[in-house]
Order: structure tokens, then C-alpha cells, then sequence
């Protein structure tokens, strides 16, 4: 990244440049991009190809503007940051699904990332409803987060026993929990962009994929509760849990919608993809 591209995407997250890559920078960082950046399937349903390179995200993220899925928006977080500073790696993990089976290998893309006073942490703006702030890589223990209580723990045999994940763990690898469930098997070897094309060439094109089988825009609003559009049902969840839907009746007030809440202006309201297998 260049230093107008940094400025264009701390613009778009409305902070300033810190000074130093700190932990406490990060967490400021973390929380603005959920609240700013949605989390998006729309291309998929728009025809768009989705690619990973990090200038192709970067256009996406700060020119567009709009937001993306785990490889896009954990794709450009990584770029940011590793711009500002900090010392990024990117992670695969698989996601746990129904009744506890594992996803596909490089099912999801989250990063683990160094700061310069001495922390490390796990920062993840592209799993849709997760932890607001970094989780702390070396805490074993219940981490408290807005988004709801986290841990990470070795995903041994036994581990994975108790969780239900049913696959032999690698050496290293960790399941993140969140509220006692878990929710995706993190791998601790450093990957790079390119691993991850086929995890979201499948998850844009296959019919077996949740993402091309429904439409979804969210993100954290600012009194940390969150804001969903799917389809075109409006979900407001309050920061204590108590939700709010409303169905919105014609393409204009769905294109508000998008425009109004998430910042994104469409000149056409996206149609499920595969809407016959919902």
C-alpha cells in the first residue's frame, strides 16, 4: 500500500494514523472497521468476480466503497496493517457447521498479528457476528468482549471430542469458541493471499455454499449492537440481544436501505444466486 491508499482506508474507518502499532491501535482499528465495512456476499449475487489481490481489495474497500467476505475484508485489514506497522499473518481455518461437522479446508481467513508492545493477537473483521475487539493469542481462558464470551483452546483430540468437530486436529491448531460453542478450527501456519483462492472460488460459485444461497449485508452499529439486511429482511439487534425485524416491501426501499445504513449504492437490488436450493 501506498500512503494515499492508507489514508483513503483511514478515512473510510474515520480514524487517524497512530503513531506507534499498538494493541491499543489495533483494537481501535478493529472495532471501526466492523462498524464501517460491512460484511457482504453481494458480489456473488451482482455477477462480480471476487479476487484476491491486494489491490483489488483495496479498490473495493476504499473506492467503491463497499465491504466484502472473510478473504476480502481480512485480506485488506492485513494490508493496512501491515502498512501501518504491525506484523501480520494470515490464517486459515475451516468453519464449524451443523452438528459440529468442519468446512472445507481454507474455508475462512482470519489474522494473527504482532504489535510493538509486544502483544500478539487474533484479529478477525470478516466472520460476520464475532468478537468486536482482537482476542489475546496467549490467553487460555473466558476473554469478556461485547460480541460475547471467547476462548481459544488447543484443538487436540480430546478437544475436539468435547466440541464435536469429529476431524483429527494439526499440531498447533486452535478452536475459537465463542459463548461455548465453537466456531471455526484455526490452523497456526502463516499462509499467503493466493492459498486462499479456491476456499473462495468454492464459496462463490458452489451450490452447497451458504454464501451463494442467500443474501447478506451487516455490521456493528455504533451503540454495539448490529444491523442485517438479508434479502430483504431488516434485523436490528440491540446491544442486550432483543431484535427488531421489519420486511421491506419495494426495491427502492431496499436500495436505501443499503445506501442509508451500509453506505453502499447499488443501481439494482441483487437477486439470490441460487435461490431454488434456500
Amino acid at each position: 500500500m501506498n500512503s494515499a491508499q492508507v489514508d483513503a482506508y483511514l478515512l473510510r474507518l474515520g480514524v487517524v494514523r497512530p503513531r506507534r502499532p499498538t494493541g491499543e491501535a489495533l483494537r481501535e482499528l478493529h472495532l471501526r472497521h466492523l462498524r464501517t465495512v460491512p460484511f457482504e456476499n453481494l458480489s456473488i449475487h451482482l455477477g462480480e468476480e471476487i479476487v484476491l489481490e491486494e489491490k483489488r481489495l483495496l479498490d473495493k474497500v476504499t473506492g467503491t466503497p463497499r465491504g466484502g467476505f472473510c478473504y476480502e475484508l481480512n485480506g485488506a485489514f492485513a494490508a493496512l496493517l501491515t502498512a501501518l506497522g504491525y506484523e501480520v499473518e494470515l490464517l486459515a481455518a475451516r468453519v464449524y457447521g451443523d452438528e459440529g461437522r468442519l468446512g472445507i479446508p481454507y474455508d475462512h481467513l482470519a489474522l494473527r498479528v504482532g504489535t510493538a508492545d509486544g502483544g500478539t493477537w487474533l484479529a478477525d473483521v470478516g466472520f460476520g457476528a464475532h468478537s468486536h475487539y482482537p482476542l489475546d493469542w496467549a490467553e487460555r481462558g473466558e476473554q469478556d468482549d461485547p460480541g460475547g464470551r471467547f476462548r481459544l483452546v488447543a484443538a487436540g483430540p480430546d478437544a475436539a471430542g468435547a466440541l464435536g468437530g469429529g476431524d483429527a486436529a494439526g499440531a498447533g491448531d486452535l478452536d475459537v469458541v465463542r459463548d461455548g460453542r465453537p466456531q471455526y478450527r484455526l490452523e497456526t501456519r502463516t499462509r499467503v493471499l493466493g492459498d486462499f483462492v479456491a476456499g473462495a472460488w468454492w464459496h462463490s460459485t458452489s451450490p452447497l455454499s451458504h454464501f451463494t444461497r442467500s443474501l447478506v449485508c451487516s455490521r456493528v452499529t455504533e451503540d454495539g449492537g448490529r444491523i442485517t439486511l438479508g434479502g430483504r429482511t431488516l434485523t436490528t439487534t440491540a446491544a442486550g440481544g432483543s431484535r427488531e425485524k421489519r420486511e421491506l416491501e419495494s426495491d427502492e426501499e431496499v436500495l436505501g436501505v443499503y445506501r442509508e445504513r451500509f453506505g453502499i449504492e447499488l443501481d439494482r437490488v441483487p437477486a439470490v444466486r441460487n435461490a431454488d436450493r434456500t
